[in-house]
């Protein structure tokens, strides 16, 4: 769908999908799933996977080259506003001054919710140091709002709790924020399956980010093919317009103008 793209950071993307790169067997798996899954953005958690930060070591690069794709370096594994700018003003000395990243402050090692306090703390110091910011929060509408306010260039409400793979939990409050948002919202965190990519599509998203949904499948490379057509699948349906839903009543799909009469009957 070449004449669909949608824009982050003044660039346009013509895959709604965009995929994480943990969990994965080795190296070659995840390009692979990378490649079947279409994505053209792959986010990285700069405090779990070497992109440079140790010379010894095999790095992601090698594998998802920066010329191919766009590296999205995410905060994962950080619980302070503190503690995620310093990991993302590290990811941009790796890669060369790149601006573009995702921000996610988690509250509890438990459950992985966001600290939307510290989330809120951690965007403000990095839009005004000249990030480009993409925020995992909560599916609050106010918070969104407050998020888009400070400047961040996409939203990213939770579905459900990261790698639970429930799925959306709450499709009335992603409608709340997807209609009041002038910046691209994308479902990140809880994804299942393919249906629940595509019921995020149908919502009017504007992309999904999964990781695990892929990574944990029995046959991952199989699963992000299968992840590929159902964000493809729910954008089109999106595109055209679903027929409204008609409680209590029927609507027949052939005209009853013209019925022939049953046999021997006029």
């Amino acid at each position: 769908m070449t004449d669909d793209t949608f824009t982050l950071a003044g660039r346009a993307y013509s895959s709604r999908l965009l995929v994480g790169t943990g969990k994965y067997k080795d190296f070659d798996e995840t390009r692979q799933a990378i490649d079947a899954s279409g994505a053209e953005i792959v986010t990285v958690a700069i405090r779990r996977t070497n992109i440079g930060q140790d010379p010894n070591s095999p790095s992601l690069l090698d594998a998802v080259p920066p010329e191919k794709f766009t590296i999205l370096p995410n905060t994962a594994g950080c619980f302070t506003a503190e503690d995620a700018v310093r990991t993302l003003r590290l990811a941009r000395e790796l890669l060369d001054g790149h601006a573009l990243v995702k921000l996610e402050v988690l509250g509890s090692k438990d459950n992985l919710f966001p600290n939307m306090p510290e989330t809120l703390a951690a965007a403000r110091t990095l839009v005004s140091e000249g990030f480009q910011v993409m925020v995992y929060c909560t599916d609050d509408p106010i918070q969104c709002r407050m998020l888009e306010d400070i400047g961040c260039i996409a939203i990213m409400p939770l579905a459900s709790l990261i790698g639970s793979g429930m799925g959306i939990i709450n499709p009335w409050n992603l409608r709340l924020i997807i209609d009041q948002s002038s910046v691209p919202v994308l479902v990140d965190a809880g994804v299942g399956t393919a249906s629940d990519a595509s019921i995020a599509m149908e919502l009017g998203c504007d992309g999904v980010l999964m990781n695990t949904a892929i990574a944990g499948a029995r046959n991952p490379v199989m699963m992000a093919s299968a992840m590929k057509h159902a964000v493809e699948a729910g954008r089109l349906a999106w595109r055209a317009g679903r027929i409204p839903r008609k409680y209590y009543s029927a609507d027949p799909s052939s005209p009853e103008e013209g019925l022939l009469s049953p046999v021997g009957k006029k």
